[in-house]
């Protein structure tokens, strides 16, 4: 009996441990943040969090809807779901007082997502031009400029980019190949490589600039992009991914433009609107970008093609 009670305490932990392992470190993060805030809510207005019902749910949402996106309300919805069944739960979120309620509250917002703006052309020669033109030292140059370029020509999440280890790269005659060992959309760690081309104007390439960035670096396996101590020195730990959006928004800033709806994802977005608007089809940018539905590229595709086919074109006046 022992033995069994051994061999069962056992296959609860492993269990308990799969559950766990389900789902990325950044998703279950982000499920308890969600949840936090929605256990604040229960106990001001004395309503129980865990295990909750789905008229509590409904008033948390109407209560969100004031200030949030319809986007955070779903987001929300699904880490209350999610925290209810990792702990053995049942939440009906199908139940007619959510549905419904979610459903009058987007007829009355709307459901028009505005995101970031996408990094265009024009905004990231205008970046490469204004570190260029820093007073700083060149290797502190090389290195955003790199960061940037490939963030770019990649279309990385900022995740994946801040990810890539030297040993990840391999230089060939046409460019660069990145393997990409995880990411958002790949939590099993299935991997892919994304190809970079050689640009024609070596100054803005994103292979150019990061060959001299890890010859003058001397960086040989670890982290390619990592942060510098005082007096210059690299460190070993590579970069985090809120440094990327504050390089990007210090260096539009220096460029003059106004940084307020730009962020680390506006890399991504803009490598999918140019090569949208340059005739790329669906296929070609969702297998350099990593997306698993044509949803989000669709709508990067028609935001590029708004004036490029539009109707006005055919009128003369």
């Amino acid at each position: 009996m022992s033995e069994l009670t051994t061999d069962l305490k056992s296959l609860h932990e492993a269990t308990l441990n799969n559950l766990k392992n389900s789902k990325a470190n950044n998703t279950l993060r982000a499920y308890k943040s969600d949840f936090k805030d929605f256990g604040a809510f229960c106990a001001k207005h004395g309503l129980n969090s865990l295990p909750t019902e789905p008229k509590t749910v409904s008033l948390y949402l109407t209560y969100l809807s004031k200030n949030s996106k319809i986007s955070t309300l779903r987001r929300r919805l699904v880490s209350i779901s999610m925290v209810h069944k990792l702990k053995g739960y049942y939440l009906d979120t199908k139940h007619p007082i959510i549905v419904e309620n979610l459903m009058g509250i987007r007829r009355v917002k709307g459901s028009i997502q505005k995101g970031k703006k996408p990094l265009l052309i024009n905004h990231l020669k205008l970046i490469i031009d204004t570190i260029n033109e820093q007073r700083t030292e060149e290797i502190r140059r090389l290195r955003d400029k790199s960061l940037i370029l490939i963030g770019f020509g990649g279309g990385f999440r900022r995740t994946e980019l801040i990810s890539i280890d030297n040993e990840d790269l391999e230089f060939v005659p046409e460019g660069l190949k990145i393997n990409i060992k995880r990411s958002k959309t790949d939590q099993f760690g299935e991997g892919m490589t994304k190809g970079i081309p050689y640009f024609n104007n070596e100054i803005y390439c994103p292979v150019t600039n990061l060959k001299k960035w890890l010859k003058i670096s001397k960086i040989k396996s670890g982290p390619i992009f990592r942060g510098f101590s005082r007096g210059l020195s690299l460190r070993n730990k590579r970069l985090t991914d809120q440094s990327v959006v504050l390089l990007i928004k210090d260096y539009l800033n220096l460029a003059g433009i106004e940084n307020k709806n730009f962020a680390g994802h506006s890399l991504r977005s803009g490598f999918a609107t140019v090569a949208a608007e340059s005739g790329a089809d669906e296929r070609s940018i969702m297998a350099m970008t990593g997306h698993k539905t044509t949803q989000m590229v669709r709508r990067y595709i028609k935001e590029a093609n708004i004036f490029k086919n539009n109707a006005l074109n055919k009128v003369e006046l």
